[in-house]
């Protein structure tokens, strides 16, 4: 098996659609945000009646609209003093193949002079056989001009389909890998299709033939073999990414094949040609060896996890840049699952690494974030279609947990002290949180212990079944490790994220 040889991670945030004013230092909160753990985030719902809505655009133009696209190819306008239009501002239903849960207008992106030009893009499956395109709609002439499309016609799932420009004013686009399982095509490591790519190309001019230029900074310009609009490759189905316009960096939600959901967080300086690993690697885990090369270096998500949370499908959000929740929030992550609608909030923990948590529940379904031009959150969920705006707010925390423990060889102990801050008591109780990779509970005590791959679920015994305000019980395993014998990262009482205390 190669040797795993991972590009040093990105480090810093990102956004989803259209481009919007960043908030200056001034206007954010002076005080540290709380713990993740401390945050809750809430949902309302300010729109019903779509149609299997896909993604989320907003004009920066002074008229405070939403664009929403629909799969069967239509777009429609809400507003929120007037709500949403019936009449869709823009309709390619004749070009659309929606055949397949997946295939359809799949994003939209507004170019950065959109007020003026009136120009934005879309990103769909094209009749008559489902080929992946991208195509420049012209809002005031209600022209669509297709700029490039990639074959797609064996499977009708993987079709990624993000739009989005970035601070350097190009536009980006993800495709996924081609579909069926496992990358039946070997697309994720090849060079010589658009297929399990995220690209890179300057839809502001025209370059010989192409309706478009490829920048000459794009990493394979010149490679023979290669397609030059990749910029990034190695993805499997990365249907939601986004820049963070405060620093430029990518945040990549990648969803999995069955095992694991990843999150990828890649800076400046470390984007152009970068291989996110997939079929050779599926997260952290080797996937189809036979992918792998031993000269390759791959980056690593930040983030995994497994179907064992309830999850599916990793909804990838945008790192928060608005002002009304800076002080809670101000540069977090906020993504979600389509199944299991787990938000999961990460942000940077000052040392290299990232502070994680499960902070709330979204809407079932949901598909795709989008932000107002002052950086407020929306999603949009599939079924039964509708709109919500995200809140968040400050929660007591509720229970407290504190590890301890003792590590020899490729074995570890830990013990779990587990304290009920709420004014109630706990009358049972489950304890949930994720192994580091590499560990397997041998025995465990205090609780009747299982583990489901990367996943814990702890429940109580009978004589510590009730946990009394201020209260503290405690339970322990022992485990084998591999050589990294980190403690959990985050921890859940009943559904409720808790503190974690030295």
């Amino acid at each position: 098996m190669p040797a795993r040889r991972w590009a040093a991670p990105a480090l810093l945030a990102l956004s989803l659609l259209a481009p919007f004013t960043p908030v200056t230092p001034a206007a954010a909160a002076e005080a540290a945000p709380p713990p993740l753990e401390e945050i809750r985030a809430t949902t309302t719902q300010v729109a019903f009646g779509l149609r299997r809505p896909t993604a989320i655009a907003a004009p920066d133009d002074g008229t405070d609209r939403l664009l929403i696209t629909e799969k069967r190819g239509t777009v429609r306008v809400y507003h929120p003093d007037t709500g949403l239009a019936q009449t869709p501002i823009i309709d390619i239903t004749a070009s659309v193949d929606e055949s397949g849960n997946e295939r359809g207008l799949l994003g939209i992106a507004l170019a950065p002079d959109f007020p003026q030009s009136q120009d934005l893009y879309l990103a769909y499956t094209a009749l008559p056989d489902g080929a992946v395109t991208l195509a420049r709609y012209r809002l005031d002439e209600a022209r669509l001009e297709p700029l490039l499309a990639q074959e797609h016609a064996e499977h009708s799932n993987h079709n990624g389909g993000q739009l989005t420009f970035g601070t350097d004013g190009h536009l980006y686009w993800s495709i996924g890998d081609g579909g069926g399982a496992g990358d039946p095509f070997d697309s994720g490591q090849r060079l010589d299709t658009l297929l399990g790519k995220i690209l890179r190309i300057d839809v502001s001019r025209t370059c010989g033939d192409l309706p478009y230029c490829v920048p000459d900074d794009n990493p394979f310009t010149g490679v023979p073999g290669a397609r030059p609009e990749i910029w990034m490759y190695g993805g499997r189905n990365p249907w939601r990414f986004s820049v963070d316009h405060a620093d430029g960096s990518l945040w990549i939600a990648d969803v999995g094949q069955g095992r694991w959901e990843e999150i990828n967080h890649v800076k400046p300086g470390h984007q152009a040609g970068a291989n996110l690993g997939w079929s050779c690697y599926e997260g952290l885990e080797v996937f189809d060896e036979t992918q792998c090369r031993p000269d390759a270096q791959y980056t690593q998500p930040i983030f995994t996890y497994s179907p064992y949370t309830g999850g599916c499908a990793v909804i990838g959000g945008q790192v928060y840049r608005g002002r009304q929740y800076a002080d809670l929030v101000g540069g977090t992550y906020i993504a979600t699952d389509y199944c299991s609608s787990t938000v999961w909030a990460l942000r940077e923990d000052g040392a290299g690494g990232y502070d994680q948590a499960e902070i709330g529940e979204m809407p079932t379904q949901v598909t795709a974030f989008g932000s107002t031009p002052q950086g407020e959150l929306y999603v949009v969920n599939d079924l039964p279609g509708g709109l919500h705006r995200v809140s968040f707010e400050r929660a007591r925390p509720t229970c407290s947990i504190k590890p301890v423990t003792q590590v020899w060889g490729t074995g570890m102990t830990v013990d779990l002290a587990i304290t009920n801050l709420a004014d109630t008591p706990v009358d049972g109780w489950t304890l949930t949180f994720p192994l580091t990779p590499g560990q397997k509970i041998i025995s465990d005590w205090n609780t009747t212990l299982t583990q489901g791959g990367d996943i814990v679920q702890a429940v109580n015994a009978p004589h510590n079944r009730t946990i009394a305000p201020g209260a503290t019980v405690t339970l322990g395993y022992l485990a084998g490790h591999t050589g990294d014998p980190s403690l959990p990262t985050r921890f859940t009482l009943n559904n409720t994220p808790c503190t974690i205390t030295p």
